[in-house]
């Protein structure tokens, strides 16, 4: 998990200038096409895997709530804090998820912009590989975690 400088700003400007802070947030998926990286400020800079088949455009919406962001910690052995996203998944029906191109290689967490492309990247997470799941199979993305920590 890496959180992008927009990300950053955004929780600070959002906690100690109490500026309006996104009713939803999103995750979602991002081909390999371009790799996110900490300088990545909107979704429209990557290449979103295709939708259909149980995939929408944005993707997956995700409420300000402890149901949505499930585990919450503090840890002040290795000085950090942590929320945690409930599983997300996506069930592929009537082909698969992507439904055509490049597999999904990166989670994205979005705010809510009603312009996808222009929705602001907080943070992401590279899934190792692309991924790609086949008609009724599920594409699961489980315990997604936010992490803030001090260097040691």
């Amino acid at each position: 998990m890496s959180w992008t400088n927009k990300g950053k700003y955004a929780i600070l400007n959002s906690y100690f200038r109490a500026t309006g802070t996104p009713t939803n947030f999103y995750i979602a998926l991002a081909t390999s096409a371009v790799a996110p990286t900490v300088d990545t400020n909107t979704f429209g800079q990557l290449t979103e895997i295709a939708t259909g088949n149980g995939y929408t455009t944005g993707g997956y919406q995700l409420t300000r709530n402890a149901t949505d962001f499930d585990v919450i910690n503090e840890d002040d052995t290795g000085n950090s804090g942590s929320i945690q996203i409930k599983d997300v998944t996506w069930t592929a029906s009537g082909g698969s998820i992507p439904d055509t191109g490049n597999g999904a290689r990166y989670a994205l967490l979005t705010d809510d912009n009603g312009t996808v492309g222009s929705r602001e990247v907080y943070a992401f997470w590279d899934l190792g590989a692309d991924r790609q799941v086949s008609d009724t199979q599920v594409l699961t993305l489980q315990n997604l975690e936010l992490r803030l920590q001090e260097p040691a």
